[in-house]
């Protein structure tokens, strides 16, 4: 009977231990997953080029295009940029005329297919089966949709930037408007947009795959601009005088 009480203290002992050890489990759990929390957001804080939020996938447009220029399909991909490559070949390298070219493919598709539709009633076999080509209206539809609604926009910006509301942007444009021009003077419009063609497969996997090291890099390059603007600033742009000021109300 003495043994009885006992047996049950050291039970009621050993609940309050589980129930304490329990205690300080969910306690350490917590604690851990405030600091993964932490640090989650730290690495959520860190520096992204051009202070993007979303993944590079997204951030060129999503779909099938970014599929391509990833690379995710690289059949596609290597399709693609080998038409770009053969297009350019043909028609910078070699200096092939767009119009002479198409004129002599369509001649040699129509004496092939007008031959061979003849040739099937001497040697007795089916003619050859011609698609019918029928252009959709839809996507043209929402392809004209989407170029009114960019242009619209690109047209908005440039009134914006023109009317002397940001003096910041207005010379980012000019900037980039001159680069262009100087890039366009070097070569002609084929090369510029081949070159911007290699540019669209091969930098986005390049940032993808690297981008902690160029993030990296581009930080500390955004901070010497920055430093450089702020001074050309107090240098220059701050002794240029302004438009017209408003006229001030009477009393």
């Amino acid at each position: 009977m003495a043994d009885h009480p006992k047996e049950e203290e050291k039970k009621g002992e050993s609940l309050m231990e589980k129930i304490a050890d329990k205690i300080h489990g969910h306690d350490s759990s917590s604690s851990s997953s405030d600091e993964d929390e932490k640090t989650s957001s730290a690495k959520d804080k860190v520096y992204r080029l051009f202070g993007r939020e979303k993944p590079v996938h997204k951030v060129i447009g999503g779909g099938k295009p970014a599929d391509i220029f990833l690379w995710r399909d690289k059949k596609v991909s290597a399709g693609v940029l080998g038409g770009a490559t053969a297009v350019w070949v043909l028609f910078d390298v070699l200096e092939l005329h767009l119009l002479t070219l198409l004129c002599h493919v369509s001649i040699f598709a129509l004496v092939s297919l007008f031959l061979w539709s003849n040739a099937t009633t001497f040697i007795k076999k089916d003619p050859p089966h011609i698609p019918e080509v029928i252009i959709p209206e839809e996507p043209l539809k929402k392809f004209a949709s989407c170029l009114r609604t960019e242009l619209n926009r690109a047209f908005a910006a440039l009134r914006e930037i023109a009317s002397g509301k940001d003096l910041k942007k207005f010379l980012s444009v000019v900037a980039g408007l001159w680069v262009v021009s100087f890039v366009g003077s070097c070569c002609d419009f084929l090369t510029l947009l081949y070159t911007i063609t290699v540019a669209l497969f091969t930098v986005p996997i390049f940032y993808e795959k690297y981008e902690d090291k160029v993030d990296l890099y581009a930080e500390k390059a955004l901070a010497e601009l920055k430093k450089q603007y702020a001074v050309f600033d107090a240098k220059v742009l701050s002794k240029i005088p302004r438009g017209p000021l408003k006229n001030k109300k009477s009393d």
